[in-house]
């Protein structure tokens, strides 16, 4: 996340006091209140739910299960957030992925096709309910909240008439592996016997270990190659802000960013390394954080949705191809609810006809929570994995402790209307 708090080192003018590190601090969380925010508040329930179930929300069989229930909403949620972000709305995203998931089931399951052929063949069948949706939206002007509604509806019903009100299973072992499978082993087993016995006792988790190992040795690998880009791309843009005179972070904090970064990283790597490895969905989420991340961030079709976002009418004068750029945010989210119908098919071994309910509630919760604004303009893809690991934490906390499902959705509609409130706190704020 790129912070701005203070003038770059060196700027501070004779007769000028530079002021505190802890007023620098004050004043970053001040002006990013909207990233460091649902980033806080995740760490706040993590802690918190660690206390509750006396660690077992920490435990690495726990941990890498929350992952692998939760990728199906991650990917939605990536989507959608950039869907809002122009300026937009979907509420077909679960319909279409309960489809795709039947059109899989029947491919793989009754006509015997290869489980690569038919996920390539879902992903297209995706793109295409996308793009049927984005010219109404885009050339036909129709508003995104009625064409997704009736998509809602139409894809629901085309579910039931595929699978003719039946599940199909089991799906092949490898099109089940992109739900519930790990990174395969590689290399000898290892590890260092200690002489002594390690013991770490921290209230939410205990630790206590003789050895250091045995780990995964691709997903220590996995980890390692994170931290070296998280670091190289953290000392480029340091670098480049400074190049164009902008305002950077002091050297001291901005180390402190990095330490507090790799010690998370590092973290998260030895906690799944020590149970089964990496599972195969946070390889592919992960991915797809990197290059949507980086369109949004980078390319000029990112920008261009930001822009639309924010001000449709500037933007068309200013060149933006507005009906363009919104078919081709509906065509990228039809895809990722394919993929996310496949994953989630592939979890439950079965194409339900019952598959995808309230998954779009559950994503524009995630948009929404992770940063998103009702106006448009305004988000990160890397807040929608926020957002969504924000649910997937309060929901297998709460699991966890024993809160009935009533109150579970109270507490979630809470988070949601506060995560809005302070949306529109700062934007009043800003505005005064």
């Amino acid at each position: 996340m790129t912070t701005t708090t203070t003038p770059p080192e060196g700027a501070a003018t004779a007769g000028t006091a530079a002021p505190s590190t802890g007023a620098l601090l004050l004043h970053g969380l001040r002006t990013n209140i909207r990233q460091y925010g649902m980033l806080s508040a995740l760490a706040l329930i993590v802690l918190l739910f660690g206390f509750w179930t006396d660690g077992a929300l920490l435990r690495p069989g726990n941990i890498s299960n929350l992952l692998q229930q939760n990728g199906y909403i991650l990917i939605l949620a990536m989507g959608m957030m950039i869907v809002i972000i122009a300026g937009h709305i979907d509420l077909s995203v679960g319909s279409v992925a309960a489809f795709v998931g039947a059109i899989s089931a029947v491919m793989m399951i009754k006509h015997d096709l290869p489980w690569g052929v038919a996920l390539v063949l879902s992903l297209l069948i995706g793109a295409l309910a996308g793009a049927w949706q984005g010219f109404f939206i885009a050339y036909l002007g129709i508003p995104s909240f009625i064409v997704t509604l009736a998509g809602m509806l139409l894809f629901r019903g085309l579910t039931q008439i595929t699978l003719a009100g039946q599940s199909l299973s089991p799906f092949p072992e490898g099109f089940q592996n992109l739900a519930k499978g790990v990174v395969p082993e590689a290399g000898p087993a290892w590890s260092i016997p200690l002489p002594f016995e390690f013991h770490l006792n921290l209230g939410f988790i205990e630790l206590r270990t003789e050895a250091i190992g045995p780990y995964h040795n691709p997903t220590l690998l996995i980890g390692l190659a994170v931290v070296a880009f998280l670091l190289i791309r953290e000392v480029r843009d340091r670098r480049r802000q400074r190049a164009y005179e902008l305002d950077v972070l002091p050297r001291n904090i901005w180390i402190m960013k990095c330490v507090a970064i790799v010690a998370a990283v590092l973290a998260f790597t030895l906690t799944l390394a020590s149970w089964h490895g990496l599972p195969v969905i946070m390889l592919i989420v992960c991915g797809l954080l990197l290059g949507l991340g980086y369109v949004m961030r980078n390319a000029v079709v990112g920008r261009h949705v930001y822009a639309l976002g924010g001000n449709k009418a500037a933007a068309k004068l200013s060149g933006v191809k507005d009906k363009r750029v919104t078919f081709l945010v509906f065509v990228n989210m039809g895809v990722l609810a394919a993929l996310a119908g496949c994953v989630f098919a592939a979890r439950l071994n079965s194409g339900t006809p019952q598959a995808g309910l309230n998954f779009e509630l559950e994503a524009i919760a995630a948009a929404f929570i992770g940063g998103a604004s009702m106006s448009g303009g305004v988000g990160t893809v890397l807040g929608a994995i926020i957002g969504g690991l924000v649910l997937g934490v309060l929901n297998n906390g709460m699991n966890l402790v024993g809160v009935g499902t009533d109150w579970q959705q109270v507490i979630k509609g809470l988070v949601l209307l506060a995560a809005v409130g302070i949306d529109v706190w700062n934007k009043r704020r800003g505005s005064s």
